[in-house]
């Protein structure tokens, strides 16, 4: 593609060079460099693009997008600049996205795009929107937390939201393999960091806002901030789709140009859901004054799916045809995963790994088994916001019959520092029923262990993920595997 097409509207000027040149290729990341390629130089946390300029014209950059004059000057100290295009921007990461979305012919116009963004449910909604469309039979695509899906093809997920070159990549992918939607989760890090700029979404979902993040925002405030831009930046024939129950709800839609759409569990709204009645099977709800069965537990679970049917049913499918395929809907991996052991055990594994998140799945456990005895066995993640900590604390004190602290990710930073800033959290009366055991398997093979007969035991934090991080590297870590091991050494 022509370089001087590649830039329309990025913000990025030529100042030096030729716009007319081909471009075979657009990167971010100089080790990706080939011949004829576009190198974007990007303003990182932890890496400067500025600093592989250099690099990447060795390895065959034609043009370098820039944002630091003195940084550009010192890479090419040395070199012959002709033949090399230099392209000047005020913000080398929003023009990288428009580029993007440019240079795979912007794929986001040539299919109907919905993002959800809010602190929690966001998997859930999602992979459930991606599985009911798929039923009702629509080809679909998927960009979210667990996988990516372009149809029924799937690939493992790095980030909650993608780079632009990649979310572009696979929404070109999406297009060339005849999706008609595509269901993508959006991190309010994914909006501040321009990573979705340059996308057109034909709808906007708001789920909710609660303590998280706070170790990259700093502040609640900044983090709703980036959550509400991303519907500030909606355009006019989107909607916009908001959870009246969150005190942000109606914050999410005060500056969008988008059509308005409400949901709620407790008020008028456009569209309202009722819980009639749940076990562990499976919950009976009314939404819109119609009942309908669904596998999934929990009030969150209520939210999340009234937030698919408003979508669908906003985006035009039939009521009653999304009704019927959602009572077919089974939780996404790592959410509310049930396993039955010996001594009518339930071990419930959920990704929960928020302060409000774990209140939301143990409220949703005391409820369905009042009587059971509840075990709740969490740690948090290292190099996180640890703000949280105590908080997920004073939650596992308040509701649970005992508690086990243990690693989750404990990545650069000690697990045993980790427990002590969870510990902090605890009285007297919360430590004296918890253990502390920084191995988690052997954490989960206690909890099975203390468990009275009828026991409900939440594992919280790692959901669907099969690995531990920790200062020596990543390994293999699969929650139900050890489950199903310890159930069968016992049977």
């Amino acid at each position: 593609m022509r370089l001087d097409r590649i830039l329309k509207n990025s913000g990025a000027v030529i100042v030096e060079g030729n716009g007319a040149i081909e471009i075979d290729a657009v990167c971010s990341d100089s080790r990706k460099v080939t011949r004829c390629s576009l190198f974007v130089a990007v303003k990182g946390f932890a890496v400067d693009g500025h600093e592989y300029i250099s690099r990447a014209i060795g390895k065959g950059a034609c043009a370098i997008v820039y944002e630091d004059q003195e940084a550009l000057d010192f890479q090419l100290t040395g070199f012959e600049r002709d033949g090399i295009t230099l392209i000047k921007t005020d913000s080398s990461r929003r023009s990288l996205a428009i580029i993007a979305a440019n240079f795979y012919d912007n794929p986001s116009e040539k299919l109907t795009l919905v993002g959800i963004t809010g602190t929690n449910g966001k998997t859930t909604t999602v992979t459930l929107l991606y599985r009911m469309f798929m039923a009702l039979g629509y080809n679909c695509g998927l960009l979210s937390t667990i996988a990516n899906y372009v149809g029924t093809k799937g690939t493992e997920a790095v980030n909650t939201t993608s780079d632009p070159l990649t979310i572009n990549s696979m929404l070109n992918d999406m297009v060339n393999a005849g999706c008609e939607y595509c269901f993508m989760e959006v991190s309010s890090i994914g909006v501040e960091q321009d990573r979705v700029a340059g996308l057109k979404f034909k709808a906007g979902i708001f789920s909710n806002l609660t303590h998280d993040h706070l170790d990259y925002h700093k502040t609640f405030a900044e983090y709703l901030r980036c959550k509400k831009l991303f519907f500030d930046t909606l355009p006019p024939d989107a909607y916009a789709i908001t959870n009246i129950d969150d005190r942000n709800g109606m914050v999410m839609l005060q500056n969008t140009k988008a059509k308005t759409v409400t949901y709620s569990c407790r008020s008028i709204a456009d569209h309202t859901c009722k819980v009639m009645e749940q076990s562990f099977e499976g919950m009976l709800l009314k939404i819109d004054g119609k009942e309908s069965w669904s596998r999934l537990i929990g009030m969150h679970n209520a939210y999340n799916l009234l937030a698919i049917y408003t979508t669908a049913v906003t985006l035009g499918a039939e009521p009653e045809e999304v009704l019927m395929a959602m009572s077919t809907l089974l939780p996404a991996p790592g959410r509310l995963e049930n396993i039955r052991g010996p001594r009518d055990i339930s071990v419930i594994i959920d990704y929960a790994h928020t302060p409000d998140a774990l209140e939301n799945v143990l409220k949703t456990l005391r409820e369905i088994a009042p009587d059971r005895e509840l075990i709740c066995l969490f740690g948090c993640g290292g190099d996180r916001d640890k703000t949280k900590r105590p908080e997920m604390a004073k939650i596992a004190q308040k509701m649970a019959d005992k508690i086990v602290v243990t690693s989750d990710n404990s990545r650069s930073e000690k697990t045993s520092d980790i427990m002590a800033d969870i510990k902090a959290g605890m009285d007297t009366a919360g430590k004296a029923k918890s253990l502390f055991i920084e191995d988690r398997e052997q954490a989960i093979r206690t909890a099975i262990m203390i468990a009275s007969q009828g026991a409900t035991i939440l594992l919280a934090g790692k959901g669907h993920e099969t690995y531990q991080i920790n200062e020596n590297g990543k390994f293999h870590f699969d929650e139900k595997e050890i489950v199903n091991g310890i159930f069968e050494e016992n049977r």
